[in-house]
């Protein structure tokens, strides 16, 4: 007879422990403790006998009797599949340890670890902080294996909330390249990071802030009359930025070591580089001249720029772009814009080839052929044309106007 749930109920413990059958291998076994645990007896072929095992489908009234019903029928069908129902279920047991281990925060960090070292410090530090204040208190305690793509959406529609979209876009990238590594690990078998990108907001890109190349004598008038007041570092390093146009982090993380001032030259070491190669930047006499002026009263400090408030630490970026900002060029002009600014004011009034150009500004060499090409960094022109720049300058702070013909170079 098979078994009912009042029957279940009622059994109630003996000395002994006690078996009521339900049919098919399954019983409720009742100890003297007052526990009922359900078990399914059935028999497996072990070489050329039969080995009777038990199964524990779990505890009453926890697992019902329709659920301890189920269970046997799911053994049945493994078994008629040759599979040993025990065996399975340990190793599903494994799994879902390995599960538990295997969470989304736990490969994060281990994916985090392996390429910090190619990153620079800033870069590593930026992206663990994204996960910490985005992800992980979302789906960092999930088993990568259970993560649906709805759950990253969530994810990352709440940092959009709050207008973060860019972010929103850069986190989920590193979402994909986690799951990119467990896949290469055999940890996952799909990436639901890798084709949600089109649900986010789109990032509306713009432009650096950067002049006109008709408005370069206002700038410049501005930084020579400072009615703003400002500090000296501060109008020498726009000035320096105006000169060499390089990155604002390049030049506000500058240190003394890597300027060679008698030859004319700061070389800018590759881990310093948005690229990773070491660029060099062939200093013109004016631009020798601040630097200088600058060593004789910062020499003793690190920078090149340190901080106006604590010199133990570089200039901050926000000097500059506050420093523009009180010369009257709020929204119309950033540290980044003078390598615009130069790019387009070196090829329209000196005549410089845009490769050469292109290559003091430090950009990667796009196609195979130009890495090749690239191996001579052309820099005697560089050297040459930083010269003409700084002259350029000079010229139209001297006129007050923009100066046409008298710079260009023959082509």
């Amino acid at each position: 007879m098979k078994l009912t749930d009042t029957a279940c109920k009622a059994a109630k413990p003996k000395e002994k422990p006690y078996r009521l059958a339900d049919g098919g291998g399954l019983y409720l076994e009742i100890t003297p403790t007052g526990s009922k645990l359900w078990r399914m007896k059935y028999r497996v072929k072990v070489g050329d006998k039969f080995k009777e095992k038990r199964l524990s489908l779990g505890i009453y009234p926890t697992i019902t009797l329709a659920e301890a019903r189920e269970g046997r029928e799911k053994a049945k069908k493994l078994l008629a599949q040759g599979i040993d129902p025990s065996t399975q279920k340990q190793e599903e047991k494994k799994e879902a340890a390995r599960d538990a281990q295997n969470t989304f925060k736990a490969l994060a960090l281990e994916w985090h670890e392996n390429f910090k070292d190619k990153w620079t410090k800033r870069h590593a530090d930026t992206v663990l902080r994204r996960l910490e204040m985005d992800i992980f208190p979302e789906i960092g305690s999930m088993p990568i294996t259970e993560i649906r793509p709805s759950h990253i959406i969530a994810a990352l529609k709440k940092v959009q909330k709050r207008g973060a979209y860019e972010p929103a876009h850069r986190l989920r990238q590193y979402c994909a390249q986690v799951f990119r590594h467990a896949i290469i690990h055999e940890i996952a078998t799909a990436n639901p990071a890798a084709e949600i990108g089109a649900v986010l907001k789109p990032v509306k890109k713009s432009h650096y802030a950067c002049l006109d190349i008709k408005e370069i004598p206002e700038l410049l008038n501005a930084i020579d009359r400072n009615d703003a007041r400002l500090h000296t570092d501060t109008r020498l390093a726009i000035r320096l930025l105006m000169l060499t146009f390089v990155r604002t982090k390049e030049l506000i993380e500058a240190k003394w070591e890597e300027f060679d001032l008698d030859n004319a030259q700061w070389v800018i070491p590759a881990e310093r580089m948005k690229m990773r190669n070491e660029h060099v930047v062939p200093l013109s006499r004016q631009a020798v001249d601040m630097l200088k002026d600058l060593k004789e009263r910062n020499e003793r400090w690190e920078w090149v720029f340190p901080g106006h408030h604590s010199p133990r630490k570089h200039m901050s970026n926000n000097t500059i772009l506050k420093g523009l900002a009180r010369l009257g060029f709020q929204g119309r002009m950033t540290g980044h814009g003078f390598r615009a600014l130069a790019m387009s004011t070196i090829k329209e009034k000196l005549n410089y080839r845009h490769e050469v150009i292109d290559r003091q500004l430090a950009h990667a060499p796009q196609s195979m052929v130009q890495r090749a090409y690239d191996r001579a960094k052309f820099l005697d022109e560089r050297k040459v044309m930083m010269q003409d720049w700084a002259d350029y300058l000079d010229n139209i702070a001297q006129n007050g106007t923009v100066i046409v013909g008298k710079f260009a170079r023959k082509a």
